[in-house]
């Protein structure tokens, strides 16, 4: 699929007109680049059905945004974007990406220190020449030398978001063909991590060399590293490496738990597998020369003495000692979810109305959902005031009357300000259905301020859930530091509910704060937090991140049909 690659240079666009001061083209470009990156259906595909035209029959595309779309197609790059990047004299697009830098910080910083690269940045603030301009000072340099240490850590990897469409792709492409018997995505994308190195494709074939003709020539490659007669390595368009493997199908099992990992998980294995005098590898499980296990994982486990776990445990932080002693999570399923309780209509700054975002959750399957507009101060997000909010709870309880087999909850997400206060009075609040409450500004506050920040928010009985309670941005910015073993105890004493939010670069919480959500008897919530009907499908990345934090059903308050989690949300305070 092109879509990431275009809304990229969408982003991109809105950047450099930003570090321009060029008026509407940035929010344009902006909104243009999160329709696409959300959309399920490829461009390129919408585009020979119908060509421009039919991307202009996108809700939310025009004659501008289709036209740089059809160009893209066309010639493999935009010329607006193209001179754009010409013209800029810095490296935008990776400075940019450095938490806490944005365009116009940029600016400054050429203006001032000639920095044109991440390089040039990195040299001046270690020479503390940034903390000297004006409006920065020795905080901001601080900061600015962290986010380009963090930006480090992530590179060659790709949200799981983005990766597992294509992932689906590749393998049903693979099963599709009269000559395979099986394929399926191993490795990290079949364990859900939150990023992804590569794509590992197992299949089963009696015509491997068929396989690799078929995997070598999709069209998403863009070089051919190896090509053997039951191995390929590829490089696809987007800067990711994809293997294919064909086994035989006795040992397709072993090699799926092999190649699923992760490293840490499969060591224990094999000692395991040591100590019982037997040898554990990605073609069997043997004793001596005989193969005694392999041609599924549940029989490499049993005869290990274990319990087949699911691939989102599979990270050995207690999945083996839980197994042995019968102890394993019934993890929350893909279908017990029943609604999505974060997501933002036109009312402020979703690109669809409250009705379009309730009839594609329907379609979703979804028994209710949460409409949760941003209020108040949060201008740059559309922030309602509280005349427009009374307007706004009058057309979510019509359009819910109106609507059939789903129910409309009327959802706020407050804006928690530096002092814990709300910027919505609690006579409004007590209004709607359900609160969420959220930090959006003022990070870098010491761990005892944001924790205390937080908590203080939690005290107001209308708030019923903190949404994205770190604020991070995976490979953008790590969030606020913050005491979570002390906010678990204030969310727990008070009753709050804590979100694991599913928008792609998000997934906040994280596993290992999950598990400790978990341990400590505190609800979870899932929420998309979707600004377009195309992102309602995210939820199943909150339900994999659940899953991974190993939450069961009744830890998750969305699995609750509506009437419960009215009740829920009426007491829990």
């Amino acid at each position: 699929m092109i879509n990431q690659k275009i809304a990229k240079i969408f982003y991109q666009m809105a950047e450099y007109y930003v570090m321009d001061d060029v008026a509407f083209k940035p929010q344009a470009y902006e909104r243009a680049g999160r329709l696409i990156e959300s959309m399920e259906e490829d461009l390129e595909e919408i585009y020979k059905k119908g060509g421009a035209k039919a991307l202009m029959e996108i809700e939310g595309v025009g004659q501008g945004i289709a036209d740089k779309i059809e160009e893209f197609i066309k010639a493999g790059k935009i010329k607006e974007y193209e001179k754009l990047r010409k013209d800029c004299p810095v490296d935008l697009e990776h400075l940019s990406a450095i938490e806490g830098i944005g365009p116009k910080m940029i600016k400054v910083l050429y203006e001032k220190l000639k920095v044109k690269t991440v390089e040039d940045l990195e040299k001046a603030a270690k020479k503390h020449l940034v903390q000297k301009l004006p409006r920065f000072g020795p905080k901001v340099e601080e900061n600015i030398l962290r986010g380009i240490e963090f930006s480090k850590g992530d590179k060659g990897r790709f949200l799981l978001g983005y990766i597992l469409p294509l992932a689906r792709q590749i393998e049903k492409r693979l099963q599709d063909l009269d000559f395979v018997e099986r394929a399926v995505a191993a490795g990290s994308i079949r364990r859900k991590k939150e990023t992804i190195g590569d794509i590992d494709i197992l299949a089963i074939s009696d015509k491997p060399e068929k396989v690799m003709e078929h995997f070598c020539a999709m069209p998403e490659v863009e070089e051919i590293i190896a090509k053997g007669e039951t191995k390929s390595s590829v490089r696809l368009d987007i800067g990711l490496d994809a293997d294919v493997r064909v086994l035989p199908s006795e040992s397709f099992g072993a090699a799926l738990q092999y190649f699923t990992g992760n490293k840490d998980h499969n060591i224990v294995l094999r000692k395991m597998a040591q100590d019982k005098r037997l040898k554990l590898n990605e073609y069997g499980l043997f004793r001596g020369k005989k193969q005694v296990a392999g041609k599924t994982e549940e029989e490499v486990y049993k005869i290990l003495g274990l319990k087949w776990m699911e691939p989102e445990l599979r990270e050995n932080t207690g999945e083996i000692e839980a197994s042995r002693g019968s102890e394993l999570p019934k993890l929350v399923g893909y279908k017990d979810v029943r609604g999505d309780l974060q997501m933002h209509s036109d009312w402020s700054d979703g690109a669809h109305s409250i009705e379009e975002m309730a009839q594609a959750a329907k379609k979703l399957g979804h028994e209710y959902i949460a409409i949760t507009d941003h209020t108040g101060e949060l201008r740059i997000a559309g922030g309602m005031d509280e005349k427009t909010i009374l307007k706004y709870f009058a057309e979510i309880e019509k359009i819910d009357k109106e609507q059939k087999g789903i129910r409309i909850l009327k959802g706020l997400e407050v804006n928690i300000r530096k002092d814990g206060s709300l910027d919505i009075s609690d006579e409004i609040l007590a209004k709607a259905d359900i609160v969420l409450a959220s930090v959006h500004s003022n990070f870098k506050m010491s761990v005892q301020d944001i924790t205390e920040r937080i908590c203080c928010a939690m005290e107001n009985p209308q708030v019923d859930i903190i949404a994205h309670p770190t604020a991070r941005v995976i490979q953008r910015r790590s969030g606020y530091e913050v005491d979570f073993a002390k906010l678990l105890e204030c969310a727990k004493r008070t009753g709050t509910v804590l979100e694991i939010n599913a928008y792609p670069d998000r997934l906040d919480l994280n596993d290992v704060h999950i598990k400790k959500a978990v341990q400590a008897g505190v609800k979870l919530s899932i929420g998309t937090d979707s600004h377009s009907k195309t992102q309602l499908g995210n939820i199943e990345l909150g339900i994999v991140q659940a899953r991974r934090g190993w939450a069961e059903k009744k830890d998750t308050i969305n699995t609750m049909g509506y009437e419960e989690l009215v009740k829920f949300l009426k007491n829990e305070k």
